[in-house]
């Protein structure tokens, strides 16, 4: 290909690393590397690998984009490797691609108010698509980065969803995943503010051959009436939940800016899993944010249990400069590690516990590639044999090997 596009982070920047491959397709022998800067180890990984494709690529360009691109834009020019610099807005924009004569082409991502269209039908190395329908944050927890990376909220309207995810299942995806920034805040920018709920509706009822929808991460806090109601009578609609929860103290949470309490997840999930019984939540949860006392994080610890958490995300807690936690008292590093790390050891043996009592029932899982398939509840199950890519099966849960269920 002339057009190589390295991608990092999130399913945000898998979708639009496809648009990025339409836009700049007429380039030759570039690298586009499509950045993520949810944590200052991300914004690490992104310059390493750089430098290496700098070192593996002489003489190609290298074009830096992505939410990295867009919130440290000097900082990827002033590379060697660099050639260009591209915010996240302009990185969809084909004029952008075309025209080189700036080295830095970064605008202010919150004068976005529409939400890009990306004609994508496929997701290239992927066995389920993911459809963008929202994009930015309107909120401002104290330690995130990304609504400055990404901009205001906004969404993509209903008819167009709908007609993407028609294009997914029309290419063969079996299964789609409804992805954003905060797609819990869905349609409040558009005529008539739909919610997510309503849309989860509509593509179900409008998309009859799809075959699976999943949500990516959510904020329970906003979750809507038509979405319980989904969840509780549209079996298409997949039994997993990621939850952003990030702590689990109230204090912590207020420092954070968060909307939820600890008693309202905790209810949350206890709604759900009263509507659909059989449902699997994960979670986003930090380690070490300023002022975590011993006893606020082992609530944290706690939630795991009382929510029936399966699987965990753990961030140890990295201050993004700009950011108001980035200017409250810091914890030692060595803390927050020794925390992340039984956080860690929480979440696996919750994840344990969850394959133990899956072992004698029969799921139907997806195929994937590598030998791996998921379960409606997004668990992963290991082949015992290769499977074509995209494939259903009906299989009996013989085991697990700690990460992965074992299949007859």
């Amino acid at each position: 290909m002339s057009v190589d596009v390295v991608t990092f982070g999130c399913r945000l920047n898998i979708t639009e690393s496809e648009a990025i491959r339409r836009a700049a397709a007429g380039l030759s022998d570039t690298v586009v590397v499509n950045t993520c800067a949810v944590t200052a180890e991300a914004v690490r990984q992104a310059r390493q690998n750089i430098r290496r494709i700098g070192r593996e690529r002489h003489g190609a360009r290298i074009v830096v984009t992505g939410c990295a691109a867009q919130t440290e834009p000097t900082t990827f020019a002033a590379m060697p490797e660099v050639d260009r610099v591209l915010g996240n807005a302009e990185k969809l924009d084909p004029h952008s691609w075309s025209d080189d004569s700036r080295r830095i082409t970064v605008g202010n991502i919150m004068t976005e108010k529409r939400h890009a269209i990306h004609d994508v039908d496929s997701i290239e190395g992927h066995t389920r698509a993911f459809l963008q329908v929202q994009n930015g944050c309107d909120h401002r927890c104290t330690f995130c980065i990304i609504p400055f990376g990404r901009g205001n909220s906004r969404s993509l309207p209903v008819d167009e969803a709908v007609a993407q995810a028609r294009r997914f299942v029309a290419r063969g995806y079996r299964e789609l995943v409804l992805t954003g920034v905060d797609i819990t805040s869905y349609g409040a920018d558009l005529p008539g503010a739909p919610r997510l709920g309503m849309l989860v509706k509509r593509i179900l009822n409008d998309v009859p051959d799809l075959a699976r929808l999943r949500l990516s991460s959510i904020d329970s806090v906003e979750a809507d009436g038509d979405l319980f109601d989904a969840l509780g009578n549209e079996p298409r609609l997949m039994p997993h939940l990621h939850l952003s929860l990030q702590a689990g103290d109230d204090l912590v949470l207020k420092r954070m800016r968060r909307r939820h309490t600890r008693a309202h997840v905790i209810s949350f999930c206890d709604q759900v899993r009263r509507l659909r019984p059989d449902v699997v939540f994960g979670a986003d949860i930090i380690a070490g944010f300023p002022t975590e006392t011993e006893a606020k994080f082992a609530r944290s610890l706690d939630l795991v249990d009382e929510c029936g958490l399966t699987q965990l995300h753990v961030f140890p807690f990295s201050p993004r400069p700009g950011t108001p936690a980035a200017r409250m008292p810091q914890l030692d590093r060595t803390v927050i590690k020794e925390r992340a790390a039984r956080l860690r050891a929480k979440g696996d043996a919750a994840l344990r516990a969850h394959l133990d009592a899956q072992v004698g029932h029969r799921r139907r899982v997806l195929t994937e590639r590598g030998g791996i398939g998921r379960t409606e509840q997004f668990t992963a199950v290991r082949l015992a044999s290769a499977v074509e890519p995209g494939t259903f099966l009906d299989l009996t849960m013989t085991g697990h090997d700690g990460r992965h269920l074992l299949a007859a």
